[in-house]
């Protein structure tokens, strides 16, 4: 978990890293949408490699880039085992009780797999190579257009820009907790899963209270330096729309229009 690296940035010069953020936040967008037209071999190993080109033009090691999201790995496989085994039709390949793994099991499991985790990769590299701020810039900006309609885009840009600031922290918290706890003699890894269940309960309450203690200190810290929302403000950052930012939009278009043409019926 400390090697978690989802909502960490990372300094750099890259092609990717120049991108507005706008245009980022637009192609994740539209990279979800087109996911979950990926339903056979093809489709994904294209997602796949575009996901991998994109990482290696960000400058940022595969390595270190799959360590980081190794932790996730847990997670995708636990969602995907229920849709193995509980996913009838086609040639049943084994069957106890009421458990079965069947050709269409299978196939629906490997699509889910991949779908966690194209998502999971396209939403870290978007973290490693954009900064909060101008993250929470980018939402506000593309939400702008809905204040007619009461549609809170700054506040709505802050709390994403929050969320994503405190993630590693939280994470560090989490992993500062664990570690108190093994020196107080509790074994993380023992008993039954019940039991393991119960040993996450010593973790859960002060990484709570902890949270909210942080809160109540960023929002008296907030209104200490005069904080009133995004009426009236001005920006040290402006964003530029730039050519490069285009072609990024029109990549990711054709993307989806290939994956539209080869996904199955």
């Amino acid at each position: 978990m400390d090697k978690l690296i989802l909502g960490r940035y990372i300094p750099g010069t890259s092609i990717i890293h120049r991108l507005d953020p706008r245009s980022k936040l637009l192609a994740m967008l539209i990279y979800i949408v087109v996911i979950f037209w990926a339903n056979n071999m093809i489709t994904n190993a294209l997602l796949l490699f575009f996901s991998l080109f994109s990482i290696w033009l960000s400058g940022i090691k595969l390595g270190f880039f799959l360590r980081g999201v190794r932790p996730m790995i847990g997670i995708i496989l636990f969602t995907t085992i229920f849709q193995l085994f509980f996913t009838g039709g086609g040639e049943v390949f084994f069957h106890f009780g009421f458990l079965q793994i069947t050709r269409v099991g299978l196939n629906q499991a490997g699509i889910i797999f991949m779908r966690f985790v194209l998502i999971i990769f396209f939403s870290t590299l978007l973290t490693l190579t954009t900064t909060p701020l101008s993250l929470a810039d980018a939402v506000e900006s593309l939400l702008n257009p809905l204040k007619p309609l009461k549609v809170p885009a700054h506040e709505i840009g802050l709390m994403l820009s929050l969320s994503l600031r405190f993630v590693p922290t939280l994470m560090d918290d989490t992993i500062r907790i664990m570690n108190a706890q093994k020196a107080r003699g509790v074994d993380f890894g023992e008993g039954n899963l019940i039991k393991k269940i119960k040993s996450i309960i010593p973790i859960l309450i002060p990484l709570f209270a902890s949270s909210f203690k942080r809160a109540d200190a960023l929002a008296i810290a907030m209104e200490s330096r005069g904080y009133k929302g995004g009426d009236g403000r001005t920006k040290y950052r402006l964003l530029k729309w730039k050519s490069i930012d285009t072609f990024a939009i029109l990549v990711i278009l054709i993307i989806a229009m290939l994956l539209f043409i080869l996904k199955k019926p």
